[in-house]
């Protein structure tokens, strides 16, 4: 079987990305260069690695044994560049992946803990939704990511083994509303009333979900803004330009001008935070890095 670095590393990034346009443009190829890879890939193989589906592409049960193996040598030839280059690693490396919604909150509670406690490592950190995080874990990418989950708390996918996860805190979803304007003084909303508020809302996919509506919302949304990022999403609250739903976990984190509402007549909306990596002994850097995020509850 005669497969280049190059190959591995365009096979992790399907795995991560979920479809061949998004592993493109992370990677800077073209599509069809990334459909070319994964055809010699395959061919090399002997065997489907790649499963086409609506949703995006998923790894099949040979592409995600080619894809545990290329764990191990790109690492090892990750390490191997650092020492040709002089540097090689004085401390473990843990690379951590946080969801949006919980990066404000947790980073730099937990990362404040580890600098106390004084362990020889390094923490790297990306954000992203649920989904695209355990893609990452699974592709490789990440050693460890915060999540969320919504009842009945089900597996994060269907791969098999599951994902090892620990819970870190549950937090109640309320609105960020303006102080200023029809809910001026309110600490309470009727959902009935929200049904023709302007949302503040990140893009959706059908693999990623929409963020920022309020969930048990009846009829159809009213997007005005579409934001991903929290800190944007908040200063246009402020700014009287629309509503959003956020984790009251953010409460302490809420720029001036912006107030926030339980939601009345609707079902609380709970979700769960909580940390995953791979299944397996981990190493010392990242029980370390579990126990900070964890301690942040």
């Amino acid at each position: 079987m005669d497969i280049s670095s190059a190959g591995l590393r365009v096979l992790r990034q399907i795995a991560e990305s979920g479809s061949f346009t998004a592993a493109a443009t992370h990677l800077g190829y073209t599509q069809s260069a990334v459909s070319r890879q994964a055809a010699a890939l395959e061919r090399s193989a002997g065997a489907v690695l790649f499963e086409r589906r609506p949703d995006g592409v998923r790894l099949t049960a040979s592409g995600l044994t080619l894809l545990r193996h290329a764990h191990t040598v790109l690492a090892s030839l990750a390490e191997a560049e650092r020492e040709l280059a002089g540097a090689a690693s004085r401390t473990e490396r843990v690379r951590l992946g946080v969801v949006l919604s919980a990066g404000a909150a947790i980073l730099p509670a937990a990362l404040a803990r580890l600098a106390e406690a004084g362990p020889p490592l390094t923490v790297t950190t990306s954000e992203g939704t649920t989904p695209r995080l355990v893609r990452a874990l699974r592709a490789g990418s990440l050693d460890l990511a915060v999540l969320t989950s919504r009842p009945p708390h089900r597996p994060f996918d269907g791969d098999a083994p599951p994902l090892h996860v620990e819970t870190v805190t549950d937090t109640e979803l309320v609105v960020a509303v303006p102080s200023t304007g029809e809910f001026a003084g309110r600490t309470t909303a009727h959902v009935d009333e929200l049904v023709d508020a302007g949302w503040i809302a990140a893009p959706s996919s059908r693999a990623e979900p929409l963020l920022g509506v309020w969930p048990g919302l009846p009829g159809r949304p009213r997007i005005v803004h579409s934001v991903g990022d929290w800190l944007t999403k908040l200063q246009l609250v402020a700014g009287g330009f629309g509503v959003t739903t956020v984790p009251s976990r953010l409460s302490p984190l809420l720029p001036p001008g912006v107030s926030l509402l339980r939601v009345d007549g609707a079902p609380p909306e709970i979700r769960r935070v909580l940390v995953a990596r791979l299944p397996g002994r981990p190493t010392p850097a990242v029980t370390a890095v579990t126990r900070a995020v964890t301690s942040t509850a």
